[in-house]
């Protein structure tokens, strides 16, 4: 692999992307809270106090199990989930404006253009009954200023930087024509259409089998490098973070409960939960008949347990863990956690 490192973890190697030099931030997430009202006066508290800086050129990696809060984050990002009803706080700040204050024409000049989104099934993303390319070139017309023959060409380049097989005809065919791995290649297409400076990938690679998940990482680290834009990989899986992030973020309970670079990460976890999604990995290594097992589920969002919201699922939590919520603080240079006993379990 191309500008890598290896690390060794459990007696295995595992190629991690080097940390890369950063600019000024792009984007910045400011105690960012994400509820949704109830019955009776309740909420479904989905993100809990999100703090987040992502910087120019970065691959930033944010990792967790299903329903941590993580889509409803970067969802929010692009103003996708309708508020109201949702009530989000806080602040999402681009370019140092404030993306929850902008007029819906403000936002969609954003969207799109400077922020784009890959979703995890393209064939809900993509109009079934519209050919591929006019679903380009309509993107491309809303930005850009340009005719429909150069929306057309550009289409076509488009097409071709993703590696389509057999791009001037693929331009033609309708969704349901082309396997789930063109889908997605579609979908970086259009994510690409206006030259972002932000790319968010919501799992781009969860219904992919193994080979083609490959090739769409390959592609994507690619066209980084290529197009200099950053790239938020919102994922579950561990092996896509080290393939392809500089940094990770690890969500639980909708909150951030870890973060650092990659390989430090790796190499030396300091929250519980990323100590057990790292001990979930199978590696050449691993005897035992069955993987190791986080106990219990992740808690429900209307009802969030007092002090720390990991600790009824924790082997190391004591008393204090069940009355104060751990604040975040530094663990080592560059490498933050929230947990009261951080040194005691890593």
């Amino acid at each position: 692999m191309s500008q890598a490192q290896y690390i060794k973890k459990n007696d295995a190697k595992i190629a991690v992307k080097e940390q890369l030099p950063t600019e000024s931030s792009q984007l910045e997430l400011k105690d960012m809270r994400v509820k949704f009202p109830m019955r009776e006066g309740r909420f479904v508290h989905a993100v809990n106090g999100v703090d987040l800086v992502l910087a120019k050129g970065e691959s930033l990696g944010v990792v967790g199990e299903s329903g941590c809060g993580k889509s409803v984050t970067f969802s929010s990002v692009m103003r996708l989930i309708k508020s109201p009803p949702a009530i989000i706080e806080g602040e999402i700040l681009f370019e140092g404006r404030d993306i929850l204050k902008m007029s819906k024409r403000e936002i969609q000049k954003i969207r799109g253009k400077d922020i784009t989104m890959i979703f995890q099934e393209p064939m809900t993303s993509l109009n079934p009954v519209m050919r591929i390319g006019k679903q380009i070139t309509e993107t491309i017309l809303l930005h850009e200023n340009i005719s429909e023959r150069e929306a057309a060409i550009r289409a076509r380049e488009l097409f071709k930087m993703v590696d389509m097989p057999d791009a001037e005809n693929r331009l033609w065919c309708y969704p349901h024509q082309l396997s789930g791995g063109l889908r997605q290649r579609v979908m970086i297409a259009m994510a690409l259409a206006c030259t972002p400076q932000i790319l968010l990938a919501d799992e781009p690679t969860t219904a992919l089998d193994v080979t083609i998940q490959a090739q769409i990482l390959e592609l994507l680290s690619r066209l980084q490098e290529k197009t200099k834009m950053s790239i938020v990989m919102i994922t579950h899986d561990l092996g896509i973070i080290a393939e392809i992030t500089t940094r990770v973020a690890v969500f639980y309970a909708g909150r951030i409960v870890e973060q650092a670079p990659t390989a430090e990460l790796f190499l030396q976890p300091a929250h519980p939960y990323t100590i057990g999604l790292l001990g979930c990995i199978p590696t050449i290594k691993t005897t035992a008949r069955r993987l190791y097992l986080i106990e219990g589920n992740i808690p429900d969002p209307a009802s969030l347990p007092g002090g720390c919201p990991f600790h009824p699922r924790c082997r190391f939590a004591k008393d204090i863990c069940k009355q104060e919520e751990p604040t975040k603080r530094e663990f080592a240079p560059q490498h933050f956690v929230a947990c009261h006993f951080a040194e005691d379990v890593s």
